[in-house]
């Protein structure tokens, strides 16, 4: 800090002087803490700091701030660009491997940079500054570096105005949550709905989840937050089930994030199941198959305690993240969900409608169901239907509903299944109209229309 007091005095004194700060934080360090233990972890934090130090002048300075968090000050540089060449050589070095204690480690660092050149007063700042753009160089991938921009400072502010709100919005009880309807496409009937999380705030009004999600999950708070939505949801599909007969054979799908993949997960579904009276056949579990290849073999073992509780499960996204064969066919999942970003191409790309007709094929052969996400119009539809999809959910049927909406449309199907149709669900935000959308599914039944429908 005594030296970047002396630095920041000389950029005053000499307009020509410019100097850096580089902020170094080793992407997974916490991983080899826990797996090779604190001994190994500590030879390797003495390891980095003289490869660090390799790359460094005699004239520069580096510090271990603490944990696995490093900075160097880089006095008297030429430009921009002999800085981002310490960051470049950096990397490579840290890509090497490490023996010690005859393990081979595999380490890498995000960096941050801060010039003098924005203009500071405070040490204290520069860091502050490094380290936002240390932790955008990790939001890109990790393993690289960022240069800081005042935007980045404001989003920061911002970040941590979300953050300070989101916990009050808990306490406060401002989350809500709206139900998106599942609907088969051979008979058109609504068989559950995905619970979605909504914020309102008070000042703001709607947030987006886009936007308060990755603060959560960063945070923590997408634990008590995601225990949240699964209580609730199993609470409100019970309440719909005791007032309408149409609700009873009803599904409410919930998604779980890797945050609540404890020890302790199949306890706690099982003791919100008691708590709210539904029967574990009314709750589908959704995870994402990134969170299930993390740990497969414990995902093995979880998921088929979830199975044994009577829950359903499906995988989220699916398409989007890696998955082995090997261990896939193991999990006893019910049901994939086709990834909205091939849905989105599949009536004018025929690379994404060949791999939703792959993933859907692959479901059959493993004997799980397929959703397709995010349909939106008729011409998806029907692709969708010519590949014969078992179910879809998107905006062409519905927008996501709140609950009233939601009960809504069940009172005006009270004693028997809910046929879906724009008009009746939400009528402002209906796509097409009740007509079209019925004599389109009774087309469809007619093999002979499929190509017509498609070509219009």
């Amino acid at each position: 800090m005594e030296r970047l007091r002396q630095a920041l005095q000389l950029a005053k004194r000499h307009s020509d002087y410019l100097f850096a700060v580089l902020f170094i934080d080793l992407d997974r360090f916490k991983v080899i803490n826990d797996s090779l233990g604190h001994m190994i972890g500590d030879q390797l934090l003495i390891a980095i700091s003289h490869r660090i130090s390799n790359c460094l002048r005699p004239t520069d300075t580096i510090a271990r701030l603490g944990g696995d968090e490093f900075v160097i000050l880089l006095a008297d540089v030429k430009d921009r660009d002999s800085a981002t060449r310490v960051a470049d050589r950096l990397q490579e070095e840290l890509l090497l491997p490490f023996t010690l204690e005859g393990h081979e480690i595999f380490s890498a660092a995000s960096v941050g940079i801060a010039f003098s050149s924005v203009g500071y007063d405070r040490p204290d700042d520069l860091l502050r500054d490094a380290d936002i753009a240390m932790y955008r160089a990790k939001a890109h991938g990790r393993a690289r570096y960022a240069i800081f921009q005042p935007g980045m400072h404001s989003k920061a502010v911002a970040l941590l105005q979300i953050e300070t709100d989101l916990r009050r919005a808990i306490e406060r009880h401002e989350l809500r949550l709206h139900y998106q309807p599942i609907v088969s496409l051979r008979t058109r009937q609504v068989t559950g709905f995905e619970a979605l999380i909504r914020w309102a705030h008070p000042q703001r009004g709607m947030i987006s989840p886009g936007e308060f999600v990755p603060v959560a999950e960063e945070t923590g708070l997408i634990t008590p937050m995601g225990w949240w939505v699964l209580q609730e949801s199993c609470r409100q599909m019970q309440r719909w089930q005791k007032q309408f007969v149409s609700a009873q054979s009803l599904i409410v799908n919930v998604n779980l994030s890797s945050k609540q993949f404890s020890p302790h997960l199949v306890e706690q579904i099982s003791q919100i199941l008691k708590e709210t009276q539904l029967p574990p056949q009314s709750l589908k579990l959704e995870i994402t198959e990134s969170i299930l290849m993390e740990n497969a073999e414990s995902a093995v073992t979880t998921l088929s305690q979830l199975k044994n509780l009577g829950t359903l499960l499906a995988i989220d996204d699916f398409g989007t993240g890696y998955s082995s064969l090997n261990y896939l066919h193991r999990f006893p999942i019910d049901t994939l969900k086709v990834d909205r970003s091939f849905i989105s191409k599949v009536d004018v790309d025929g690379e994404q409608l060949a791999i939703a007709r792959t993933i859907i094929t692959l479901a059959w052969n493993l004997g799980m169901e397929v959703v397709a996400e995010g349909v939106e119009t008729m011409k998806q539809l029907a692709q969708l239907r010519s590949l014969q999809c078992d179910y879809a959910q998107g905006f062409l049927f519905s927008l996501p509903l709140e609950v009233a909406s939601v009960e809504h449309l069940m009172a005006s199907h009270p004693h028997q299944p809910i046929i879906l149709n724009p008009t009746t669900s939400h009528p402002q935000t209906s796509l097409i109209k009740n007509s079209q959308f019925i004599n389109f599914f009774t087309s469809m039944h007619r093999p002979s229309a499929i190509t017509s429908t498609i070509s219009r």
